[in-house]
């Protein structure tokens, strides 16, 4: 429930930062009001270029939110489809599905979305495609791994011999039965996804400059870490504080729906 808590309060701030900034978040300012801490103008300061803190900590976190929908939405289309095929069909289109996910799986994940995001350029929505390429593999397997203790069901059995075919059989009995482990790495997803949405962003091929994201926060402020620090300090907590209450989510998802999943965590 406290991550539950902190997500809403997050997703609120994102949804409704035009009307709860107090200031442009990509307004600059050249005066002495810059590298200063919380003020009664600036509840959080100003960075290097007199752009106030709290509102481009709002804005940053609708980028950062966007992007993790689009990364689970884009890996999810592709992984949901994959996974009950090769653990449905078996044989050699299983062996095909499966070696192309373990070559993805032989790339460091940090390296796979950086050439992917290279290739595609620098963009929110290629950061996003970049990002699902890495978390494709682990829901295929998770999703094969569920479908293959499903199909030997009796009810699967029973509805062979009724002549359901496998469409059918896929789409109206398999799938309700892998909902649950998928459910729960979906939201531990969010959580990584994050993460690498912030990486790319920090190496500047995520979202761009002047839009914010909590990535390009943590670069701006990286620039000026000798001069001041503080700037460092808003988007990393938030960060750290949204990844965790992503992961107390997704633990308490698993232990409400009271079944024991396999979830596979994502290559740092």
């Amino acid at each position: 429930m406290g991550g539950l808590v902190v997500l809403g309060v997050v997703v609120v701030g994102a949804v409704f930062a035009p009307w709860l900034a107090p200031h442009d978040p990509t307004a600059t300012s050249f005066s002495d009001v810059r590298l200063t801490g919380p003020s009664a103008d600036h509840w959080l300061g100003v960075d290097r270029d007199g752009r106030d803190i709290l509102s481009r900590l709002l804005f940053g976190g609708r980028a950062s939110i966007q992007v993790c929908a689009l990364v689970v939405v884009f890996a999810l289309l592709v992984a949901l489809p994959l996974g009950m095929v090769a653990g449905y069909l078996r044989g050699p289109v299983d062996a095909v599905i499966m070696r192309s996910m373990d070559a993805l799986f032989a790339f460091p994940a940090l390296t796979l979305a950086l050439a992917v995001a290279a290739l595609l350029g620098p963009s929110l929505l290629n950061a996003s495609i970049a990002i699902a390429v890495v978390f494709v593999p682990g829901l295929v397997r998770i999703v094969r791994a569920q479908v293959l203790a499903v199909r030997e069901e009796a009810f699967i059995d029973a509805s062979r011999s009724v002549g359901v075919g496998a469409r059918r059989m896929l789409v109206r009995h398999v799938l309700p039965n892998v909902a649950t482990p998928l459910i729960v790495q979906v939201a531990l997803s969010f959580g990584y996804a994050l993460l690498a949405e912030a990486g790319l962003s920090f190496l500047g091929l995520g979202v761009q400059p002047p839009d914010p994201s909590w990535g390009t926060m943590l670069q701006d402020a990286y620039t000026t870490i000798t001069r001041d620090s503080w700037a460092l300090i808003p988007p990393g907590v938030a960060i750290a504080v949204t990844v965790l209450a992503f992961n107390l989510v997704g633990d308490g998802i698993r232990d409400a729906l009271g079944r024991e999943v396999f979830v596979v965590k994502e290559p740092r």
